[in-house]
């Protein structure tokens, strides 16, 4: 009996708690309808996506095309001698920089200082035989007018002299040839460059003449040329243009070193154009300003145009690419995306030269591209504004 009473009692409390729960659910029920007045009729809708734009504008650009070029020197010499002998004295030592009239060389120059020696007593002899055969025509001339000698012994007497003054030329002449022998066992340097090695020592013998054997070679190193080939749209622009007046402005930095860089200017052009390979030689002038330029180096060659140009560019960050176009968004008046299909040029400062598609004052999005879809309204915030807000922040 105690049994069913206790059972009894447990489903007793259980209908209670399911019968306050039901009108707890009703209360609430109510409580809810009771503020449903107050909720708006819709839901409030989305913000509007903030996206950075930048207005475009004409800018004045050159434009560079790149090449690969090599350095040659402005001057090289090959050092050979002009007269025969040994090599007395080797005065310079290798990777030396030389000055135009340096000594280089000495071949032993006594066999020269003897046959210097022998042409000016020639010379003398030569002169005094003029002066004899001088003397002896006037006597001549003065007997053959009264008579006291012929007019052959006249004529000898002159012809005498004749010889005797064509001596003294050959003798001046021979003279001359043995100073310049004299200068040419002194090797100097023809032009100022660094020096290579001795390619023949002293002691050695050597002959001159067109198998003259190369002593050393020069180059200068004040000034190097930069050749390199351009292809004909490129000359054509060059020449109409009068680059070879200064007018282009050459950049150049070596393949194995781009933290230094040159400004020359463009020197020539070849005279024809290699039909193989459709392009043309130019060649640049540049000043050795750190010494570390050599012939032999290649190099980067940077060619601006003749003149600048008023484009419109388009940053890189604001261009989409749709199978095989290319596109950008621009913002209207009405702050509403548009899709714009664009052709653009070659690559200058970080963007793309435009040559349709854009015009003067559109804004483009260069930031939240990825956030927006044509016709949707955007916060458009302006690229040169924030820039200048950042560089206030910076600055301060």
């Amino acid at each position: 009996m105690s049994s069913k009473k206790a059972y009894l009692k447990r489903h007793t409390a259980i209908a209670a708690l399911l019968v306050a729960a039901a009108v707890g659910g009703i209360g609430a029920y109510h409580l809810d309808d009771a503020h449903a007045g107050d909720a708006p009729a819709t839901a409030a809708a989305p913000a509007a996506p903030e996206v950075v734009v930048s207005t475009l504008k004409t800018e004045a650009i050159r434009e560079w095309s790149e090449f690969s070029g090599r350095l040659t020197a402005v001057d090289y010499v090959e050092i050979r001698p002009r007269v025969s002998g040994t090599i007395h004295e080797v005065a310079f030592a290798d990777g030396d920089f030389v000055s135009k009239g340096d000594l280089l060389f000495v071949i032993d120059p006594r066999p020269f200082e003897a046959a210097l020696a022998r042409a000016e007593a020639q010379l003398a002899s030569a002169k005094s035989q003029v002066v004899l055969t001088e003397a002896e025509l006037k006597r001549a001339a003065e007997l053959v007018e009264s008579s006291f000698v012929s007019k052959s012994a006249y004529d000898k007497r002159k012809n005498d002299y004749d010889v005797a003054l064509a001596a003294v030329k050959s003798a001046e002449a021979e003279l001359t040839t043995a100073k310049l022998n004299l200068d040419y066992a002194h090797v100097t340097a023809p032009v100022s460059g660094i020096v290579s090695r001795p390619e023949i020592t002293e002691g050695n013998l050597i002959e001159a003449g067109l198998s003259a054997p190369v002593l050393t070679t020069i180059v200068s190193n004040d000034k190097l040329y930069a050749e390199f080939n351009v292809d004909e749209r490129t000359y054509v622009a060059a020449k109409r243009q009068g680059a070879e007046g200064g007018t282009m402005p050459v950049v150049l930095t070596l393949a194995g070193d781009k933290s230094v860089s040159y400004e020359g200017k463009l020197y020539s052009f070849d005279n024809k154009l290699d039909l193989r390979s459709g392009t043309i030689r130019a060649r640049a002038v540049f000043e050795n300003k750190d010494g570390a330029l050599t012939p032999g180096m290649f190099a980067d060659i940077r060619l601006g145009s003749p003149s600048k140009e008023d484009v419109l560019v388009v940053s890189d960050r604001a261009v989409g690419t749709n199978q095989d176009k290319k596109f950008v968004y621009t913002v209207n008046s009405d702050n509403v995306v548009e899709y714009r299909e664009v052709k653009l040029g070659r690559t200058v400062q970080g963007g793309r030269v435009v040559l349709a598609g854009l015009e003067a004052g559109d804004r483009v999005i260069v930031n939240g591209v990825q956030r927006v879809r044509p016709n949707v309204t955007v916060a458009a915030k302006s690229e040169d504004a924030i820039q200048t807000v950042s560089s206030a922040i910076q600055s301060r």
